[in-house]
């Protein structure tokens, strides 16, 4: 498995796509990402095309366990991120 693409090497990538300057790919890619964020942080949910769709989901109250001491104690409820994987996406990596 190779190394994750870093953020350096995505905007390369994205303003090589774009024809543009990485300066400009940059700040593409911060408005996506903050969008995203914004949206997601709200309760929204973000669809991108041919890639996935992100969403914010609400966990109940739960016991869980101390891996250090294997003591059990309460977690308050939270939210977590989710992403699921369009199916296109998941087509062309099974190719």
């Amino acid at each position: 498995m190779s190394k994750p693409m870093t953020k350096t090497q995505l905007v390369a990538a994205l303003a090589e796509e774009m024809g543009a300057d990485k300066k400009s790919a940059g700040v593409a890619l911060d408005a996506i990402t903050g969008i995203i964020t914004k949206e997601v942080a709200a309760g929204g949910a973000v669809t991108l095309p041919g890639v996935g769709k992100i969403y914010c989901r609400e966990r109940p109250a739960r016991m869980v366990r101390n891996p250090a001491t294997g003591e059990q104690m309460s977690k308050e409820a939270d939210k977590v991120v989710k992403m699921t994987i369009a199916k296109a996406l998941k087509d062309s990596v099974n190719e």
